[in-house]
């Protein structure tokens, strides 16, 4: 160790100290003799004699003392040495610590193993294939394929169970995937969400145990598909129109041209009461008027609830797929004849939601 070093060397001073009291004491005694001997007196030499002894083992406590605060002064070295260690020891401590602690980290952040599900997009009949690859809904999405039982067929791809679904992407593929097979083939819509455990379950749960009910719904839509018309009333126009039209709707205008906001609030109310009634009116009108427009040309037709107050038209027509130029130049012709009063919209071919219902769509 450190300190045994500096011990040694303290115990050679005291060995060397030791040697100059002895060398001291003989030649300083014999010079005394020596003198007593030519005529000095003896009591001198005695009093020197004692004197050097007595200087001599001051010298040599001197040295003892030297020596032992050299020792303590090690012992201190060897103190602080052993509370360098114990700091030491506390660092490993620490780092040992911070180990088990970035190991429990390690085990806490290791993602568990992804629980798999089977994503179902629509029912098919069992003799279509798939022409093109599709990406379906999940992230990461998983690949599209087929899984078939009895005569049908479900478009279905693997999803991870952990991610949440339902982002405006997963809405958006479900939707394309959907309607474009519907666009070559029979599809009957699955409901949004709908995952089974396993393809089996597709197989076993779903196909087999509705076979003739499904299998019936797609006779029917064998060679159809859906289109929706959408249009929108352009609100200046019809606002000129409901007011040349209506008087009480003309004169509360009238009254209102400049009115305080505060004041005329109840008769603000009336005026737009007196507006939804009469759009309510003219809906139902050009309603008509599409449909004219599309007779003969579709099988069927759902008309639909509006979704805005300014909503004009808004119907769904299952129609055969091998008219669809002739359904787009009617539309066409129709959006003519409405030209800066109601904006129209041609929607399809899709799956046919209003036709069929939705498989899944309440269980």
């Amino acid at each position: 160790m450190a300190a045994s070093p500096k011990t040694q060397k303290a115990t050679g001073s005291d060995r060397k100290t030791t040697g100059s009291k002895r060398k001291t004491s003989s030649s300083r005694a014999t010079g005394s003799a020596r003198k007593a001997a030519t005529g000095s007196k003896q009591e001198t030499a005695t009093g020197s004699a004692q004197k050097t002894q007595t200087a001599s083992k001051q010298s040599a406590r001197g040295s003892r003392r030297k020596a032992t605060g050299s020792g303590q002064k090690t012992v201190g070295s060897q103190r602080r040495t052993t509370g360098a260690g114990q700091k030491t020891a506390g660092s490993r401590r620490k780092a040992t610590a911070s180990r088990q602690k970035a190991a429990g980290s390690q085990r806490k952040t290791t993602s568990p193993k992804p629980e798999k599900g089977i994503y179902v997009y629509g029912i098919l009949p069992a003799d279509v294939e798939l022409t093109t690859e599709m990406a379906g809904v999940g992230d990461p999405p998983g690949q599209v394929r087929l899984v078939h039982s009895d005569g049908l067929a479900a478009l279905v791809s693997e999803v991870d169970l952990s991610k949440p679904l339902g982002s405006p992407q997963d809405l958006t593929a479900h939707e394309q995937i959907v309607d474009a097979s519907a666009g070559a083939v029979p599809v009957l819509p699955v409901r949004f969400g709908a995952v089974l455990a396993s393809e089996e379950a597709v197989a076993e749960e779903l196909l087999a145990v509705n076979r003739d009910e499904f299998g019936d719904s797609l006779k029917q839509l064998e060679g159809r598909a859906q289109y929706v018309v959408k249009g929108r009333y352009v609100e200046p126009t019809i606002l000129v129109e409901i007011l040349a039209e209506n008087r009480q709707a003309a004169r509360l205008a009238d009254k209102l041209r400049g009115a305080d906001p505060y004041a005329s609030r109840d008769a603000r109310i009336k005026l737009g009461e007196i507006i939804n009634d009469v759009v309510t009116v003219k809906r139902q009108k050009d309603t008509r008027v599409l449909g004219n427009a599309m007779e003969g040309l579709c099988v069927a037709s759902v008309v639909r609830e509006p979704t805005h107050e300014l909503d004009a038209v808004h119907v769904a027509f299952l129609v055969n797929t091998g008219q669809q130029s002739e359904i787009e130049q009617a539309i066409e012709d129709l959006a003519r004849s409405w030209e800066g009063r109601i904006e129209l919209r041609l929607l399809g071919p899709m799956a046919a939601y209003d036709f069929t219902g939705t498989v899944l769509s309440g269980e």
